[in-house]
């Protein structure tokens, strides 16, 4: 455990000299701010308060913004340490291929952890700072179940990049195929599986398969957890008609997002483990 904790601060070391730990951040914070105080001008027409209204908005932020940072800092973390000759330098100590990547998959972790916990918290601290409404302790819920699974759900696209970095050949077709990956998870199937919907008429699709289609993509499962568990939250971010089908549990949702960790993770090390250097 000793070695893999020297091997995530490593990176957290190389995260700094390469801004990406200052950049992740400044651009979350920047984003979260902006929707912290322009987010919450409608709370008096939408019947929500101010703080559950920066919940939505940073949801919603997150589900686009988090994965593509979590796959741009971890889509070469193996093949490029590969193509530059230090992988093999760094192997040549007594050290495991699984404890180098696990490493390094915490260093990653610890970045975006950071990153998120920072910016998304600038964004409340400005919102109490404005004294103008009163944030009840449901709010504060589920604002801390946000940024908490704001960082669970770039944990999961940290292990994918992982898995594509230890599957190709070089650092041009990971970073094509990360990208391929965020417009599918992202973009694309949510409007496949809406197309699906308005097609089946409710005739084949149950509640269950749905639940089980929407646990395929961890971005949904993410928007589920944190649009769709509170009602007031669910009517002002337009999830109540997903709520009334849907009918997975936070701890379901939870286990899923883990899941969608350790799977590839656990793939990314056997793969890992079979490369030649």
């Amino acid at each position: 455990m000793k070695t893999i904790l020297l091997l995530s601060a490593k990176e957290v070391r190389e995260g700094l000299r390469n801004r990406w730990v200052v950049a992740a951040t400044g651009l979350l914070a920047a984003l979260a701010l902006t929707l912290a105080f322009l987010g919450s001008a409608p709370t008096g027409t939408v019947g929500a308060g101010a703080l559950d209204v920066v919940v939505i908005s940073l949801a919603s932020l997150t589900i686009f913004i988090v994965p593509l940072i979590a796959l741009l800092i971890s889509h070469d973390a193996i093949v490029g340490e590969i193509e530059r000759g230090t992988m093999t330098l760094l192997l040549s100590y007594p050290v495991r291929r699984r404890q180098v990547l696990f490493g390094k998959f915490l260093g990653h972790l610890a970045i975006l952890a950071f990153a998120t916990c920072v910016g998304y918290g600038l964004a409340a601290i400005a919102l109490l700072a404005t004294g103008k409404a009163m944030i009840g302790v449901g709010s504060w819920a589920a604002f801390m179940t946000m940024t908490a699974s704001s960082a669970l759900l770039g944990a999961v696209f940290v292990a994918i990049g992982y898995l594509v970095s230890a599957l190709v050949a070089d650092r041009a077709t990971a970073g094509g195929i990360a990208i391929g990956i965020w417009l599918v998870f992202v973009v694309l199937y949510d409007m496949a599986l809406l197309g699906l919907l308005v097609a089946d008429q409710g005739r084949m699709i149950s509640g269950g398969t749905l639940d089980a289609l929407l646990l395929f993509n961890p971005t949904d499962a993410y928007r589920l957890l944190n649009l769709a568990d509170s009602g007031d939250i669910a009517a002002a971010s337009g999830m109540a008609g997903t709520v009334q089908t849907a009918v997975l549990a936070p701890a379901a949702l939870l286990a899923a997002l883990a899941a969608w960790v350790v799977a590839p993770m656990a793939l990314a090390a056997v793969a890992f483990s079979r490369r030649e250097l």
